[in-house]
């Protein structure tokens, strides 16, 4: 495969022209799914949310690239982190 070749395949993936239809998705197995959860440290809850809260969300996390749900993780991720670090510079 010539570099020009594998530089424009690259790009098709990139912008969604290859491997983007639900003819390339299927549902992972329960023991599967199972086994990310746990290698990723992950666990199930269940939360209610205004949904014009989840339609901004999901809007967000659109335009970053990501599902709603990553999305929420990430953004309680940073502000976890953030916490801490307030708290840790108060005790020092």
């Amino acid at each position: 495969m010539s570099d020009m070749h594998k530089k424009r395949q690259e790009n098709a993936w990139e912008n969604r022209e290859l491997g983007a239809s639900e003819s390339f998705v299927r549902k992972a197995s329960t023991q599967r799914e199972k086994a990310l959860d746990d290698k990723l440290g992950l666990q199930l809850i269940s939360i209610r949310l205004q949904r014009n809260l989840i339609e901004d969300l999901k809007e967000l996390a659109g335009e970053n690239g990501l599902g709603y749900q990553p999305y929420i993780r990430q953004l309680l991720t940073q502000h976890v982190y953030n916490q801490k670090r307030k708290a840790e510079k108060r005790y020092k």
